[in-house]
């Protein structure tokens, strides 16, 4: 699968951003292109600023924003693309709630000739656009970091949703680094669970579950993302097991700061920013007609359960450790202050008096 390098991939969007309002014609009433956006809930950091880049995209573009909150439930994001549908948008772009209870949306945009795009949730149905990051690599880079700092012992896997492939993804990244550990004895699983929704309150009730049921014996908690990294973190810091190694993925700002105290391994970034450019980029494309094959940088994705060919865009995601905070910092995500807060002991080289 070949991906795209960011910081050319930035470039270009750039430009291309600056030329949109100039080409093509709009199809909204208003003669603006309209974008409707259907997010799967919109409770976690993570999404406000992937919105906040998709909207200054087309605001950019001088194309119309229209959005709906499906708050964890398929049901209601199935009426609320019907409801953008309705409202007149000209593309649309999918936060998936449950990659196939989507599809009868999917198949009445189909009707109607809406593109459809995919955002960072596969869903495997022709002609859908996916845009995501790497999200196998995702998963290699949690386990490498983990296995850096705790070579051997008890790990527990805390996954995504099961109605998400990515959780699937990350959890097959997961697996190809630690297998070799875990079949040679090294490492022993002692608990493995997905979690509904991806949803914190659900990832700490499974978490101190699993503690429970191993008298709190676990060295290392293998999580798939931030917001359940940190109910991982706070059902540990319950049981006196702050420090015990922990992995998550986005780059949320809570997460950094955990890193950078020693309450979370590493992070796993994956730059909204970019991720919100590049879907307004692609709808914007879509609506004007041009065939998803000739965008820049698409490629074919096949990696999917089912092996359908998709038109695709990934981006590389980056691991981030106590020991290179400064890519986030540097890189306007997060400010120094807020990685920093309440670090006091043996502070990272981002946290330390001569990085002030």
């Amino acid at each position: 699968m070949r991906l795209f390098p960011l910081g050319r991939l930035l470039t270009s969007v750039c430009i291309l951003l600056l030329l949109l309002p100039c080409v093509g014609q709009a199809s909204g009433t208003d003669g603006r292109i309209v974008v409707g956006v259907s997010w799967s809930n919109f409770q976690e950091e993570r999404w406000k600023t992937d919105e906040a880049a998709i909207r200054d995209a087309l605001d950019a573009a001088g194309a119309r924003y229209l959005s709906s909150d499906a708050q964890s439930s398929s049901e209601k994001q199935i009426a609320d693309i019907e409801g953008l549908i309705a409202r007149g948008a000209d593309v649309l772009v999918v936060l998936a709630q449950d990659a196939d209870a989507i599809h009868p949306a999917l198949a009445l945009a189909r009707a109607e000739r809406i593109p459809v795009i995919a955002y960072d949730r596969l869903v495997e149905a022709p002609g859908v656009f996916y845009i995501s990051f790497d999200n196998v690599e995702v998963g290699r880079l949690q386990a490498r970091s983990l296995q850096a700092v705790r070579p051997n012992g008890r790990y527990v896997f805390i996954k995504g949703s099961a109605q998400d492939p990515n959780a699937d993804f990350v959890h097959a990244g997961q697996l190809e680094v630690l297998r070799p550990s875990i079949d040679a004895g090294r490492i022993e699983v002692v608990g493995e669970q997905y979690v509904d929704g991806w949803l914190p309150e659900v990832a700490q009730r499974v978490m101190e579950q699993i503690l429970t049921a191993n008298d709190d014996r676990v060295d290392a908690v293998v999580c798939s993302n931030d917001g359940m990294a940190g109910a991982v973190v706070a059902a540990l810091s319950a049981q006196g097991l702050q420090g015990v190694p922990v992995s998550g993925q986005d780059g949320d700002h809570a997460a950094l700061n955990r890193v950078a105290r020693g309450l979370q391994t590493v992070s796993v970034w994956k730059d909204a920013r970019a991720l919100g450019k590049i879907a307004a980029h692609v709808a914007l494309e879509l609506a004007r007609g041009r065939p998803a094959g000739e965008i820049d940088a698409a490629t074919i994705y096949r990696d999917g359960p089912r092996g359908l060919g998709m038109d695709a865009i990934l981006l590389r995601p980056v691991p981030i450790t106590r020991e290179n905070l400064e890519v986030v910092i540097d890189a306007g995500w997060v400010s120094r202050e807020t990685v920093c807060r309440a670090v006091s002991e043996d502070p990272p080289p981002a946290c330390r008096a001569d990085a002030r």
